[in-house]
C-alpha cells in the first residue's frame, strides 16, 4: 500500500466510512505499525483544525455584518476614524478573534507540514547540508503551537476517558501488578491480546483505563499504562521483582483475582523449569484458577519470582509460571524499541521493603499494588 492509499484509508477510518471487516483490520494495522497510528492521530488533527478555521471564517462573516449594521443604523460612526485611530479601534475591537486565528493557522500548518514530511521521502543528509539558522522568535512561536497540539491530544484522552467503562462488554480477565508507581503494570499476554479497551481494578474496587504499551507473545507478557486521570500516582513499590532463580521446594504464594475481590493462594516452587522442560517458566505446586493469570507469585522475602500464567489441566495443583527475569528482557526490549523517551525513565523495583515481616502483613503491604485486569 502506498502513501496515497494509505491517506484514503486513514480518511475513510475517520469518517466511518469503513465496513466492520475493514475496520477491524485497520486497528489491527495501527497497533503493529506507529507510523500509521500516529498518522491516523495527527490527520484527525489537521481535519479538526479545518473545521475549526471554517467556524471561524463563518464567525468573522457575522462580526463583519454586525458591525455593518450597527454602523448603518448610526450606533457607531466608524466613518471619523482616521488612520491610526482607526486602526487602533478595529484592533481594540477584534483583536481577540485575531489572536484565535493566528493560533488556528499556525497549528494547521505545523499540522500540515507534518503530514508532508510524513509522506515525503527524506534527503540524503549525507549529500547535502541545510541552510537554515536558528532564529529565537521564530523556534518560541513553534514551541508555542507544538504546546497547542499537545493539548488537543490531551482533550482526546480526556474525551477517551469519560467514556463509561461500565457499558462496555469485557470478555477476559485475569491479574496484573505495578512495575511501576506511574502506573505500569505486568500482565499475560494472553489476557488483552485482542483487546480494543482495557480496564484495571484495585482492591478498593477503584476502576481505571489502560492502555497496552507492549506485548511479548512469545513470553506471554504484556506491559500496561494506566491512562486515566482519576489515577494518581502511587508512591515506591513494596516488593522487588527477582533476577534469578529460586530454589526448588522454597515456599511461595499468589495473590490474583479468580473473583472480584482479591485472594491468596499458597504453595511451594516444584521445578525450576515448566511444562515439557520449558525453560521460559517454572512449575509451582499451587492450587489456581481462571482470572490468576497475569497474578504475582511471591516467595517468602516479598520478591515476584514468577507471573503466574498456565496449569496443568490432567494433574490437581500444577501451575506454571513465567520467570520473573524475562520481566527485565521485556522492559530491555521496550526502551530499545520504542520512540517515547518517556519510557526511559521506567524503573523496575529490584529490592523489597517487605522483607523480614510475617506472611499476612506482607500482604497487607502488596495488596493494592495488584489490580484485576479485563479486556474486551
Amino acid at each position: 500500500m502506498d502513501d496515497i492509499q494509505i491517506l484514503d484509508t486513514v480518511e475513510r477510518y475517520i469518517r466511518g466510512e469503513m465496513n466492520p471487516d475493514e475496520r477491524l483490520h485497520f486497528e489491527n494495522l495501527r497497533k503493529s505499525s506507529p507510523e500509521v497510528d500516529q498518522m491516523v492521530v495527527e490527520h484527525t488533527l489537521f481535519l479538526q483544525q479545518m473545521n475549526r478555521f471554517a467556524e471561524w471564517k463563518k464567525f468573522r462573516s457575522v462580526l463583519h455584518n454586525t458591525h455593518t449594521n450597527l454602523s448603518e443604523q448610526g450606533k457607531i460612526n466608524s466613518a471619523k476614524l482616521k488612520g491610526k485611530a482607526k486602526v487602533v479601534y478595529l484592533w481594540n475591537r477584534y483583536k481577540r478573534v485575531a489572536a484565535i486565528a493566528a493560533v488556528i493557522a499556525g497549528v494547521t500548518a505545523l499540522i500540515f507540514t507534518s503530514l508532508v514530511n510524513f509522506l515525503n521521502p527524506g534527503t540524503d543528509s549525507a549529500k547535502v547540508q541545510e541552510l537554515s539558522r536558528d532564529i529565537p522568535n521564530i523556534k518560541h512561536q513553534q514551541n508555542m503551537q507544538v504546546n497547542e497540539v499537545n493539548n488537543l491530544k490531551n482533550e482526546v484522552n480526556n474525551i477517551k476517558n469519560k467514556i463509561n467503562l461500565q457499558s462496555i462488554p469485557f470478555k477476559a480477565g485475569g491479574t496484573g501488578f505495578l512495575i511501576d508507581g506511574k502506573g505500569y503494570l505486568i500482565t499475560n499476554a494472553h489476557i488483552v491480546h485482542t483487546s480494543r479497551n482495557i480496564a484495571v481494578t484495585n482492591n478498593k474496587g477503584d476502576q481505571y483505563r489502560a492502555v497496552l504499551v507492549k506485548e511479548f507473545p512469545d513470553k506471554d507478557i504484556a506491559i500496561l499504562k494506566i491512562d486515566d486521570d482519576k489515577f494518581k500516582p502511587l508512591s515506591s513499590i513494596p516488593y522487588g521483582i527477582s533476577k534469578t532463580e529460586s530454589d526448588v521446594a522454597e515456599p511461595i504464594y499468589t495473590l490474583g483475582y479468580p473473583r472480584n475481590d482479591i485472594v491468596y493462594s499458597e504453595g511451594y516452587l516444584s521445578a525450576r523449569t515448566g511444562f515439557n522442560g520449558d525453560t521460559l517458566s517454572c512449575q509451582l505446586g499451587i492450587a489456581a484458577n481462571p482470572g490468576n493469570s497475569g497474578g504475582p507469585v511471591f516467595n517468602h522475602e516479598g520478591e515476584v519470582i514468577g507471573i503466574l500464567s498456565t496449569k496443568e489441566t490432567e494433574a490437581e495443583g500444577v501451575a506454571f509460571a513465567i520467570q520473573s527475569k524475562y520481566i527485565f528482557n521485556a522492559i530491555s526490549e521496550l526502551k530499545k524499541s520504542s520512540k517515547d523517551t518517556s519510557y526511559q525513565n521506567l524503573r523496575v523495583p529490584t529490592k523489597s521493603s517487605v522483607r523480614g515481616m510475617d506472611t499476612k502483613e506482607q500482604v497487607k503491604k502488596i495488596q493494592d499494588y495488584v489490580f484485576f485486569v479485563k479486556g474486551d
